[in-house]
This record gives structure tokens, C-alpha cells and sequence, in this order.
């Protein structure tokens, strides 16, 4: 066989016709199973691949026992962002004009404690800040109830560490619902 260079190597060993095997020399083992269908693609999402094989995730809420749609189904993303911004809003103008007696620098540090404070009184008290409220939002237990002033503490002081609200599972709750059991819903 004459000599032939690396990238001439190369280029040969991929050419073999389907289904030759060369007992291994070169890698080569026979026609592969493309298993993009078991995977799914990352244009449709992880789940893809799994709802091709007959998986079923359905709607977010359902392993939850939740509506699909209306009164107690699952808080739609948009709305649950608007509602801190509100809700964080409100606490920012109630720090600037009560506490910091117009001095920004000190209204900023004030901010995270009485948005703290606001989300665990309304929460514990009535299940939704003004923010949630404006929006028809509440949150609950994964029972139906109120959530108590523990779980609302935590999960308030979870949600303003910012990354457990950020990571979420396929029905929306975010960690910091997870460690309550609670969920955010519709009126």
C-alpha cells in the first residue's frame, strides 16, 4: 500500500459503504442509530424527544392537579415577573419617602428589607402582595391553602436571592416554591 498522508487516512476511513466492517481499524462499526429522535433537538426543547416516545408532560399544573386554564391554574411567567416589579417598585418609593427621607443611596439599602417585610406580611396575611393582587395572582400550598408567615418568610427570603426563583421546573414553580410547597396562581 503506498504511503499516504494523515488527512488522506482520514478521508478514506469515513468512505466505507454502509454496513462494512473492518474489524474495527479504524473506528468503524457498522451504521449508527441517529438518535436525535429519542433526544429531541434543541430547537424543540428537551422535552421533545420524550413526547415522541409517548410521554406525556401536558399542561403546566397537571401533575399538580391544577386547572388548565382559569381560576387556580398556574400564574403565567409574564405576569409573575410584572408583579415583583411592581410589588419591588412600591417598596423602593415607601423606602425613599418614609425611611430615607429622600436620600436615594440610603432608600437603595432600605429597599430588600421592606420588600422582604411586605411580601411576608401580605403573603401570610391575605396570599398575595399588591403586585399579585393588581395582576390576579395569589399563592397557595400545593393543598389550596394560605401559605403560613414561615413558609411566606422563606419563600421571601429565597425569591430575593434571586437565583432560586430564576430556576424553575416544567410547571413554573421556581426552587423557592418547591421548598415551600407553594405554588403562584390565578385568582
Amino acid at each position: 500500500m503506498p504511503a499516504v498522508s494523515r488527512r488522506q487516512s482520514r478521508g478514506r476511513s469515513r468512505r466505507h459503504p454502509p454496513g462494512a466492517n473492518r474489524d474495527g481499524l479504524d473506528g468503524y462499526c457498522g451504521p449508527v442509530d441517529d438518535s436525535r429522535r429519542t433526544i429531541g433537538s434543541w430547537i424543540e426543547g428537551p422535552g421533545a424527544g420524550a413526547e415522541q416516545l409517548g410521554d406525556d408532560f401536558g399542561y403546566r399544573g397537571r401533575r399538580l392537579g391544577l386547572p388548565e386554564e382559569g381560576s387556580g391554574a398556574i400564574a403565567p411567567t409574564g405576569r409573575r415577573l410584572v408583579a415583583v416589579l411592581i410589588d419591588w417598585w412600591l417598596c423602593a418609593l415607601i423606602a425613599y419617602g418614609l425611611i430615607a427621607h429622600r436620600d436615594v443611596v440610603v432608600a437603595n439599602y432600605w429597599t430588600m428589607f421592606v420588600f422582604f417585610v411586605l411580601s411576608v406580611l401580605t403573603l401570610g396575611a391575605v396570599g398575595s402582595t399588591p403586585g399579585k393582587r393588581l395582576l390576579g395572582l395569589r399563592v397557595v400550598r400545593l393543598d389550596g391553602g394560605r401559605a403560613s408567615v414561615p413558609q411566606a418568610a422563606l419563600r421571601s427570603f429565597l425569591l430575593l436571592l434571586a437565583i432560586p426563583a430564576l430556576v424553575w421546573d416544567r410547571d413554573g414553580r421556581g426552587l423557592h416554591d418547591k421548598a415551600v410547597a407553594t405554588v403562584e396562581v390565578r385568582i
